[in-house]
């Protein structure tokens, strides 16, 4: 079974892959307290995106992403790589 600190390093090293051209001032080494948009700059297409990007690492197929992205009918403000390695949790264990 799969622990959600287990995925946060596989998290990194794709974040850390997808951003690597982008023009961020990141303060020290990423971790499972990194959020998208403060400390990455990601904005909207970019989580498309990375969804996109997770479920071909993790080989997963039809995530509820929305169930992530939103909370009580709103977007969330952020997302941590620890919320993001947490929800994963479940269906990589599926």
């Amino acid at each position: 079974m799969t622990t959600a600190d287990a995925l946060i390093q596989p998290l990194i090293t794709l974040l850390e892959d997808f951003t690597q051209d982008w023009d961020h001032d990141t303060e020290g080494a990423m971790s499972g307290d990194t959020k998208l948009l403060a400390d990455l700059g990601f904005e909207s297409i970019d989580i498309i995106q990375l969804t996109v990007a997770l479920e071909e690492t993790f080989g997963l197929r039809k995530v509820p992403f929305d169930k992530l992205l939103m909370q009580d009918g709103r977007y969330v403000d952020d997302l941590s790589i620890r919320q993001i390695a947490t929800f994963l949790q479940r269906f990589v264990n599926a």
